[in-house]
């Protein structure tokens, strides 16, 4: 094996989002983007209590780019202006493509609501292509018996391959570009290896737990290992249990531009988003 050398591990920001406290290790000051993947948001773990209805996202409208939401604990629903509604659980993932423009909004199942719970969740945005910015928006519900998973060499790490391949697995995800995600639980005193593809891109967020990476300590407050754009895997050593979120893709290397829920290539194609939305052009829930 050829290792993958870490690069860089992040101290992330902290922000709020809806009634939610968020770490959000990308963007940051020392990794403003991680090609073809934007934002990083991890949630939680926050505890709802019982009569929680107003804690939800309110709807929101996107453009050129796809949301992606799994979640680790809890449920959350959703509802979109293309008709969708359903509710995502523990271990599933809710695969958004936004394209010429979608809204939607997410928030507690009636059951948590009414009764309380705990929730945790990433929400990742990945960049579109240039050319498929503009399709037609979709959007995909990813169950637990639909994603497969596979153990790493030695078995100290569960990979619930969600998108792309890994180690001889593929995820159901429909991708517009070469994006491999995985949902992973760690096993304490566990010891392997992870094989990664041959992209120039893999990024590692470990939401809990404690665990070495190439002889590396990954420890609270800095979670997400940017690894450098060689090598087959990289060693895991796995002092405490918890769980992760594996990234790898191939850059767009494409002009962007970002403006709150729009992520474009030009600043006129910004400002045609605020138009279209403003016209009612991405529909309502």
């Amino acid at each position: 094996m050829e290792v993958r050398a870490v690069e860089l591990i992040t101290t992330p920001l902290h922000t709020s989002v809806g009634p939610f406290s968020v770490a959000q290790p990308l963007p940051t000051h020392a990794l403003r983007y991680a090609d073809p993947f934007l934002l990083l948001h991890h949630a939680g773990p926050h505890t709802f209590p019982p009569g929680s209805e107003g804690a939800k996202i309110e709807a929101h409208p996107h453009r050129g780019f796809e949301p992606v939401t799994f979640v680790f604990q809890g449920s959350v629903l959703h509802r979109d202006s293309l008709g969708n509604q359903g509710v995502i659980g523990a271990g599933e993932v809710q695969w958004i493509t936004s394209g010429s423009g979608i809204v939607h909004e997410e928030g507690p199942t009636p059951q948590m609501a009414r009764d309380g719970g705990t929730v945790e969740l990433i929400q990742l945005w990945v960049n579109l292509p240039a050319q498929r910015k503009m399709m037609r928006p979709a959007y995909q519900e990813l169950r637990t018996d639909a994603i497969p998973s596979v153990q790493s060499a030695g078995g100290a790490v569960t990979l619930h391959v969600v998108s792309g391949e890994l180690h001889g697995v593929r995820g159901p995800a429909i991708t517009q570009s070469t994006v491999i995600t995985a949902m992973g639980t760690m096993q304490a005193g566990g010891r392997g290896v992870v094989d990664v593809p041959p992209v120039p891109t893999v990024v590692l967020y470990v939401l809990s737990g404690r665990v070495r990476v190439n002889h590396t300590h990954v420890v609270e407050g800095q979670r997400l290992v940017m690894f450098g754009t060689t090598g087959t895997g990289f060693h895991v050593d796995v002092e405490e249990s918890g769980s992760m979120l594996l990234l790898a893709g191939e850059p767009l290397n494409e002009p962007m531009v970002q403006y709150g829920p729009f992520v474009m290539n030009t600043e006129e194609e910004i400002r045609e988003a605020f138009r279209d939305v403003a016209r009612g052009a991405f529909g309502t829930l």
